[in-house]
């Protein structure tokens, strides 16, 4: 069974990366930085954990028109954003797919609305402290990331009661799992501080500090602050530390700080703190009901006939392929493919088998693959073939034997009209 080996509570301010990227370590201005988080990389050399749980939220960078509330990675791998002055110099680094899975149908079944994500850059609410807390060289990271965004600048936002809840949950899922792996996490973001409007350079150091103690000792006495009173004690961006709830509540009643640290250079104060149980909660039900629980809804779906649900694990295992199907909605992309398919599909990636499945047509064996319905609809829109050929093609008929399978004798497609 998964273990938790503590919390990480961190800041996240782009601060942090611009000192390393510029190896200010013996810079006096800079070096309490790293000062800080030396324990910090002595506790992930320690500890080894095989996961961490990354709980961060996005600057309008990966996500801007969508901006999900929780969003929960489930790609095999993350790389570092591009934020405007191109991504930092430092390897992507691995997810596990299948430990967000069992995740996400826990949470699930615990009543949390989530969105999954692949195929998206984290930027510096990720990097910036991941840089200097977990070992990385050329060839990776020490360990794999499950990345929960949350959805913090957008009004309205979830309750700091809310957050918490999602980390109790969050604690039931990790012990859940089957396998026997170590899990951190880490909860990120603040502390006081704003970067908007008049009220920018709004730092609150006997809050934060008033926080710390609070998080560790009585974290549900937190609970029913609101937004606005987070806020106006931690300034509007600094109202982020529910993040921080988020992490102690999937940790146990008990916890001990084993390092704090605290430094305000410029905007946004650095702080470390990391947290181990003191004991071990017993689990809210048997880790056996939690998993059936969790796969309630889908018995027996694995018995219907020629029918493939799409799970986190085939839109993982497909997601290269469905990915550059749907870039067939981008008007010059359709034009590359209608002149060079071939050149088009090599230059997104496809492996041979992919190519193969799309320069074939091969409708059933993309499904078969991983591609999801809705996906192959736009390859047909593109090639000038109806849904109803390819509905054919998945039972083995010809259009004419499928049509009278059907009321009416018709076809149809979703392409619009497109400009010439």
């Amino acid at each position: 069974m998964a273990t938790i080996v503590g919390g990480i509570a961190t800041s996240h301010t782009p601060t942090i990366a611009f000192a390393k990227d510029a190896k200010k370590f013996d810079d006096p201005v800079w070096k309490p930085i790293f000062e800080g988080y030396e324990p910090v990389q002595e506790w992930f050399r320690a500890k080894q954990p095989d996961v961490l749980v990354y709980i961060y939220n996005d600057h309008m960078t990966a996500f801007f028109d969508h901006y999900s509330h929780f969003a929960l990675g489930v790609g095999e791998e993350f790389g570092p954003a591009d934020e405007g002055g191109g991504p930092r110099d430092i390897p992507a680094i691995k997810g596990d797919p299948e430990f967000a899975a069992h995740v996400a149908r826990v949470m699930v079944a615990n009543e949390f609305d989530l969105s999954y994500f692949q195929g998206k850059n984290l930027d510096h609410g990720a990097f910036s402290p991941l840089s200097v807390m977990v070992d990385h060289d050329d060839k990776g990271w020490a360990c794999k990331l499950l990345p929960v965004v949350c959805g913090v600048l957008t009004v309205p936002l979830p309750s700091a009661r809310r957050f918490w809840k999602f980390g109790r949950s969050l604690r039931q899922a990790i012990l859940s799992y089957p396998k026997d792996i170590k899990v951190a996490i880490a909860g990120t973001g603040g502390l006081s501080h704003q970067v908007h409007g008049e009220g920018c350079g709004f730092n609150n150091p006997e809050w934060d500090h008033e926080f710390m103690d609070r998080l560790e000792k009585d974290p549900e006495g937190l609970l029913d602050m609101t937004v606005a009173e987070l806020a106006k004690l931690g300034g509007w961006e600094g109202a982020e530390v529910v993040m921080w709830l988020m992490m102690r509540g999937a940790l146990s009643e008990k916890v001990e700080v084993t390092h704090k640290t605290y430094f305000l250079p410029s905007m946004t104060p650095i702080a470390t703190m990391i947290l181990e149980d003191t004991a071990q909660d017993a689990p809210v039900e048997d880790p056996e009901v939690t998993r059936e629980r969790a796969w309630h809804d889908y018995a027996g779906a694995e018995a219907l006939e020629g029918t493939y649900p799409f799970t986190i694990e085939r839109s993982v295992k497909g997601f290269r392929l469905n990915h550059f199907l749907h870039s067939l909605t981008d008007p010059a992309t359709r034009k590359k493919f209608r002149e060079d398919e071939e050149g088009t599909m090599l230059a997104a990636g496809l492996t041979d088998e992919e190519r193969r499945l799309v320069r074939e047509r091969d409708w059933i064996g993309m499904i078969h693959y991983g591609v999801i319905f809705f996906m192959l609809e736009k390859l047909g829109a593109v090639t000038g073939i109806g849904n109803i050929d390819i509905y054919a093609a998945f039972k083995g008929m010809t259009v004419p034997e499928f049509q009278k399978t059907r009321n009416a004798a018709i076809t149809y497609g979703v392409a619009g009209k497109e400009d010439k």
